[in-house]
């Protein structure tokens, strides 16, 4: 029941994305509002077993698998995500426009994420960063 709440959630969110982008998806988009990201709190329920499901909803940027300077002349605009965690010094990349961000083995404790929707590049049009607790499990 958890994980379809958490399905549930995660299409609503995409559905929401979708319908900021359904205007604007087959014509050039002159002076395109700035990209706007948004991450919410993880789901409740999947934290106890260590997962984290952290919603995200994107504005003004479509998440493809698409880079490089020629990717930067493409309207409505186009990027992906750099995800770190806990201040590690790598990070990884989304390219899935799935709107829901999944970490899986989480140790218990505090745990901070930040996220970043950059241009094909790269580069950083807008962050946020999500501080959040995982509990310690019992047996």
């Amino acid at each position: 029941m958890k994980i379809l709440r958490a399905l549930l959630i995660a299409a609503a969110a995409s559905l929401a994305m979708a319908a900021a982008h359904a205007q604007s998806t087959v014509v050039d988009v002159p002076d395109e509002a700035p990209p706007r990201l948004r991450v919410l709190p993880p789901l409740p329920g999947p934290l106890e077993k260590g997962v984290a499901y952290i919603p995200y909803q994107l504005e003004n940027l479509r998440v493809l698998p698409i880079g490089g300077v020629a990717a930067k002349e493409i309207s409505p605009r186009v990027g992906h995500l750099h995800l770190q965690l806990d201040g590690l010094p790598w990070q990884w990349a989304d390219y899935g426009n799935s709107s829901t961000i999944i970490l899986i083995g989480l140790p218990a404790g505090e745990h901070r994420l930040r996220v970043e929707a950059v241009d094909p590049e790269g580069r950083p049009y807008t962050a946020e960063t999500l501080n959040f607790s995982v509990p310690k499990r019992t047996p």
